[in-house]
């Protein structure tokens, strides 16, 4: 069997990419890990998840800063599903996310895009 259990989301820092993703967003620090000066094992989780976690990895290099925000080329990059939308659209609306796109039902469900503090772009979806 194989599995996908974490992935590498670049940032340009630990503690601000920590604090929008548990503050803001509820996610749960599963691991804070310092391996160097520079360098720490970090990982997060939406709450309530057993799923995969997100690698929270510190752009080291020119070409990693250039990739902060933008991992993707523009296009949506991750997909979180929820069992209420408008729960979490109006929890995550006044801690300040940003929704680059309203709300809308479409056939596989609720779904609204927003973005992370480096301007990477969320679905969530609450699938009928």
């Amino acid at each position: 069997m194989n599995e996908i259990v974490h992935f590498a989301l670049v940032v340009a820092d630990y503690d601000e990419a920590i604090n929008f993703y548990t503050q803001k967003l509820g996610f749960v620090l599963l691991e804070d890990t310092k391996l160097s000066e520079t360098k720490r094992w970090v990982r997060i989780r939406p709450k309530g998840s057993s799923g995969c976690a997100i690698l929270l990895a510190k752009a080291a290099n020119e070409i990693q800063q250039s990739a902060v925000g933008n991992q993707t080329g523009g296009r949506v990059f991750l997909f979180m599903h929820t069992d209420d939308f408008w729960r979490d659209y109006r929890l995550w609306t006044s801690h300040g996310v940003h929704f680059v796109r309203e709300p809308a039902e479409e056939s596989y469900g609720t779904v609204a895009v927003f973005e992370d503090l480096y301007g990477n772009l969320w679905d969530l979806i609450q699938p009928h």
